[in-house]
This record gives C-alpha cells, sequence and structure tokens, in this order.
C-alpha cells in the first residue's frame, strides 16, 4: 500500500475544506452570533487541521473534528476576553460529552446544520448591508469563493471585493443582526438577493473561474439544494422555481460537459445522451410552476423564469438541429428588457448567429467590444473569435482566441482556447 505524504494530506485537507467550510461557519455563528469571529474560528480550525492531520491522520469525519476544534477555540478565546459568560456556559454544557479534538470523529453531528447554512445566507444578505456587500459575502462564507473568484463573477476590481466584506461582517456586527430565516414581508423582500447568490454560487460551480477543473460540482449542488430549500420555503415565489428550473436544467448537462481528460466539451458538442432527463424533468416541471404563479398573478416573468425557458430549449432539442434558436433570441431580447446587461447582449449575439447567420451574431457582438464591464471578461472575444472563423476570417478569428485565453483564468478553458486559436492558424474552423 502506497504511504499517504505530507502533499497528499494536504490536498485532502484543502478538497474538506472547500466541502466543510460553509458548514463550520453557519455552526459556529449560530454559537458565537458573529460572523467575523467565527470565520476566525473556521480558520485557525484549518491551521490545526495542517499542523496535525500530516502526522495523525486524516479523521474518519474530518467536518466533525474541524467543528470540535473551533468550537473549544472559541471557548478559549471567550474566556480570554472574559465576556459571554453565558456562552461558555452552553459551550461547556455541549463540550462536556466530547473527546480531544483529535479523536472526534463522530462528534456534533447536528440535525439542524443545513438550517444554519440557511440562515447564513438570509443573515449575509441582510437589508442592512447594500446588494453588493451581501453577495460578496455570502458568496465568501457559503461558497468558500476567494475574493478573487467573486470579483471575477462580478466583474469588479479584487480590492473592491474584500473591502465589501470587511466593512460587511463589521456592519452586521454593529447592527447585531439575529442569525435567523426572515418570514412574511421581510423574506419577500431579501429573496431576490438570496437567488442572486445563490445562482452565482451554482456558475461558479457550473463553470470555474479558476483553477485546473472546469467544474466544481459540489458548489452546483450546494446551490441546488438551497434553491430547492427555498422553494419549500416561498412556494408562491415565482422567481424561486424559475431559479431552482434553471439550475436543474444546466446541472443536467454535467456530465456531458467534460470529456475523458477533464476537458470542456461545448454544448453543441455534447453527447445528449449523457444528459440526466430527471434532472431535466425536474427543470420543466419548476419552470412550469413559475410560469404557471407569475400568470396567476397577472404579472411578467422574472429574469430567472426567462433563463430556464432559455434553458429549456436547449433541454428539449434532442439534437443541436433542432434547438429554436430564434425562440431563444426573442427570449434574449426579453431578458434585457427586464434585466439590461451587455453579457445578456453578448448571449443575444451568439443566438440571433445561430438563428440567422454569423454576420448577424458578430455584429451585435462588435457593439459590445467597448462596453467597459467586457473589458477584462474573455467570452467577448471568445464569441467573436467563433463568429470569425465561421466567416472564413481566421487570422482575426486567432487574434481573438489569444486574447480569450489570455483573460480567462481556469487552465481548462484556457487550453480549449488556444486549441481553437491553433486551428484557425492553420486556416480549420474548430
Amino acid at each position: 500500500m502506497a504511504a499517504v505524504t505530507a502533499s497528499d494530506t494536504h490536498r485532502t485537507i484543502e478538497a474538506v475544506w472547500r466541502i466543510e467550510s460553509a458548514r463550520l461557519i453557519a455552526g459556529l455563528v449560530r454559537i458565537v452570533r458573529d460572523i467575523g469571529l467565527a470565520e476566525e474560528l473556521a480558520q485557525d480550525a484549518l491551521v490545526a487541521a495542517l499542523e496535525q492531520w500530516p502526522e495523525s491522520g486524516v479523521p474518519r469525519n474530518p467536518g466533525a473534528w474541524l467543528m470540535a476544534t473551533a468550537k473549544h477555540r472559541a471557548i478559549d478565546l471567550i474566556r480570554r476576553q472574559q465576556r459571554l459568560e453565558r456562552k461558555i456556559e452552553e459551550l461547556g454544557h455541549e463540550l462536556e460529552t466530547e473527546q480531544p479534538a483529535p479523536e472526534l470523529d463522530a462528534v456534533l453531528e447536528e440535525d439542524d446544520i443545513d438550517d444554519d447554512l440557511l440562515r447564513l445566507v438570509f443573515t449575509a444578505c441582510h437589508p442592512v448591508l447594500s446588494t453588493d456587500a451581501r453577495v460578496a459575502l455570502t458568496l465568501r462564507l457559503l461558497g468558500g469563493l476567494t475574493t478573487k473568484e467573486i470579483a471575477r463573477a462580478y466583474l469588479v476590481p479584487e480590492a473592491t471585493v474584500a473591502q465589501r466584506i470587511v466593512r460587511a461582517k463589521k456592519t452586521l456586527a454593529e447592527a447585531h443582526v439575529p442569525f435567523e430565516v426572515p418570514r412574511g414581508e421581510e423574506l419577500a423582500d431579501r429573496l431576490s438577493s438570496v437567488l442572486e447568490v445563490i445562482y452565482l454560487v451554482f456558475n461558479e460551480g457550473y463553470s470555474a473561474t479558476a483553477g485546473d477543473d472546469w467544474m466544481r460540482p459540489a458548489l452546483c449542488e450546494e446551490a441546488l439544494r438551497l434553491g430547492r430549500v427555498l422553494a419549500g420555503l416561498a412556494p408562491e415565489e415565482p422567481e424561486v422555481h424559475g431559479l431552482v428550473g434553471l439550475m436543474e436544467i444546466q446541472a443536467s448537462r454535467s456530465r456531458a460537459r467534460t470529456g475523458p481528460t477533464g476537458e470542456p466539451v461545448l454544448l453543441l458538442d455534447q453527447d445528449r445522451g449523457r444528459w440526466d432527463y430527471v434532472l431535466i424533468g425536474r427543470g420543466l416541471a419548476a419552470l412550469e410552476r413559475a410560469e404557471r404563479i407569475t400568470r396567476a398573478h397577472g404579472s411578467a416573468p422574472g429574469p430567472y423564469t426567462l433563463q430556464a425557458a432559455i434553458a429549456a430549449c436547449h433541454a428539449r432539442a434532442r439534437t443541436p438541429e433542432e434547438t429554436n434558436w430564434a425562440g431563444i433570441a426573442a427570449l434574449y431580447e426579453q431578458l434585457a428588457g427586464v434585466t439590461p446587461s451587455p453579457v445578456v447582449e453578448l448571449n443575444r449575439a451568439v443566438a440571433l448567429a445561430m438563428a440567422y447567420g454569423p454576420a448577424t451574431g458578430l455584429a451585435l457582438a462588435d457593439r459590445l467590444a467597448d462596453e467597459p464591464a467586457l473589458k477584462a471578461y474573455h467570452l467577448l472575444p471568445g464569441v467573436r473569435g467563433d463568429l470569425l472563423a465561421k466567416l472564413g476570417r481566421f487570422e482575426e478569428a486567432r487574434e481573438e482566441f489569444e486574447r480569450a485565453a489570455s483573460l480567462t483564468r481556469n487552465g481548462r478553458e484556457r487550453t480549449l482556447l488556444l486549441r481553437r486559436a491553433e486551428a484557425c492558424a492553420r486556416g480549420e474552423a474548430s
């Protein structure tokens, strides 16, 4: 049996942290009622794992080990600062039945740990924070995303995201925001921000902004789980069902989005027999429910319902040729009216190209070239490269693919883009 090296253990710890950090922070917030302190305690537990696990081995239940270690450190901190005596008693009572941290394989199998995650989302999305701060903080805590990844998702400078997170933690602490899921009118007021956060977490899992992996499935699964919980919590909110439908349909393609060695497989090249038609069925049902509630309210469909309708057009097509691209282009135009965005317009350019020819799509993509928000967005030159190649303008296409490759921070995607640039250099449409 091969020996386990320290580097193997460190990789394991990194993987465990990605999976467990949100639950760990959420559980600690319920105990200490302070998001900033909870994150510090979680980081302390991570450091302890990095110090101890290479020698003692990875515990059978690493999440429980991290939580128990963090709770012990919480007690030490509270005692040192001579505050929160009631908390000391509560934590001391909880820990009476626990063993020393390194052997705590079965500690804290709490029934409400998933509820803690939902409470954490709503706490981080509290109206006392700006919308941008809510999104950044929740992505940081819930998804364990770095400030770089969040900045990439929002097309803003990394320093801006870091400032938002620091200020958000301070604001929540000063406002003594309760750690709870809101009800009634307050729930409706905070729902749109929560939906935005959940979808950004899903997108980071679906197309990782950085690193060597094209996808991070754990984030997709977490976003889907939270979306389904929200759908049960707010059954008459059409956009909740719209978002769930959108994520279900997109997640249905996961198995087909990577090749044998992990390389990206684009939508039109995917083996649709590998799509998960159970998830597609669930997604279409959620979309139908969203549309039914929207009609009953006499209102226009919201952005998530429209995006789910676009995804449904792809899901219903058994072959790429059967795709209703004209319908997709019309839905993108409707979406642009609801939430104007250069990214939406770029997607509409792709749909127009598929429906009416690459020259039509390129004309719209060219008009987006000076959009400040797209200056560092790799998909703009990626789309332009694709359309130029289809028009036989291979030298221009090569330059665009190389520019896209220089902008992306995902290794798999960079390889794909450079391969397409090489094909254009040979005068071939990739």
